[in-house]
Formats: structure tokens, C-alpha cells, sequence
């Protein structure tokens, strides 16, 4: 893969449009033009004109169906495969500005209004299986998707709404190699 496809390739994924159709066909597994739409509160034809240009690029597939006029889609099997090195990259620095966000709040949280002043940053260590993990990341996906719209449709939030980062990473926790040995 050139470059310019990678770049083209990570744009594809940027857009918001394409971010949701991406996020809700992970959900739901297929899904028409008009059901996203419905789900997603984009026009059908929107919603169709970049599932068509997703498929162009190989990130998701009609389903082949019998007859009607229906046009089901799901990802591919190379859109859920590991990510390239750009991508990676680009998550490295996007945990960084995660971090220097964060870092900034802490610094100057006094200077928010009064009803902002508090975070809900928490921790937790729970045993999961890597299918439960997955599913675990699906619910919070689920949960934010009502919240989702209204980065690109200003009018849809409530007046007294603020950007929040949302940041959530679930990894498994490594064991802490001994001294002297070698970890598997």
C-alpha cells in the first residue's frame, strides 16, 4: 500500500459519517441504507453514498440477498484485521494529546465553572476473557452512541452542553517480568 493510500485510508475512517457507519455496523453486524439512517440521524442517501465509498476501499460489503430491493451491508474481515503501522501511530499520538488533556484539566480545573469543577476519571481491574473484553467495549460503545450526533449537528445539544473526553482503554494487564528472567 502507497502512502496516498494509507492517508486515503485513514481519512475514510476520520470522517464522521463513515466513523458512525463503521462503529454501528460493528454493533449490529448489517445494515441497510435506511436503517442507518434511521439509527444514525443522517439522510438514507448519505448514509448510502459513503457505505458505497467505504466498499470502494474495501472496509465493508453488501451481503448477498435474494431479490428486493434492499442493499444490506457488513464489514469485511480485513476491516476488523490488526491495525497498519500509520494507525498505530496515529492512536500513539492521539493517547498523547488523551494525556496532555488530561494533564491540563488537572492544572487548571479551578478555572472551569462551578458545576464543571468535578471529573469522573475511575479504574478498574476486572478478569475477562477476551470475548468478554470485546463485549465489554461494545456496551460503552453502545452507551455513547446517543451522544454521538451532536459533534456534527450543534443543534441537537442541550444548551448548557461542554465537550467531554470520553477515553476508555481496556488491556490486559501483563505480568511483571522477574528478575533476571525472561518473559513469555
Amino acid at each position: 500500500m502507497t502512502e496516498d493510500d494509507a492517508a486515503t485510508r485513514a481519512e475514510l475512517r476520520v470522517h464522521p459519517v463513515r466513523t458512525a457507519l463503521l462503529d454501528l455496523l460493528a454493533e449490529v453486524g448489517t445494515v441497510t441504507a435506511t436503517e442507518a439512517a434511521a439509527r444514525l440521524g443522517f439522510s438514507s442517501g448519505l448514509c448510502s453514498f459513503h457505505l458505497r465509498q467505504l466498499a470502494r476501499h474495501g472496509y465493508v460489503e453488501e451481503v448477498p440477498t435474494r431479490g428486493g430491493r434492499a442493499r444490506p451491508w457488513r464489514l469485511t474481515r480485513p476491516a476488523a484485521a490488526a491495525a497498519s503501522p500509520a494507525e498505530e501511530q496515529f492512536g500513539d499520538l492521539a493517547r498523547g494529546l488523551e494525556d496532555e488533556s488530561w494533564q491540563r484539566w488537572l492544572a487548571r480545573r479551578d478555572e472551569a465553572p462551578t458545576a464543571w469543577r468535578r471529573d469522573e476519571a475511575f479504574s478498574a481491574v476486572a478478569y475477562l476473557t477476551p470475548e468478554e473484553m470485546s463485549r465489554v467495549a461494545d456496551a460503552i460503545r453502545r452507551a455513547l452512541l446517543p451522544y454521538q450526533d451532536r459533534e456534527q449537528r450543534p443543534l441537537a445539544r442541550p444548551a448548557d452542553a461542554r465537550p467531554v473526553a470520553l477515553v476508555t482503554r481496556l488491556f490486559p494487564l501483563l505480568p511483571h517480568p522477574q528478575d533476571g528472567q525472561d518473559q513469555d
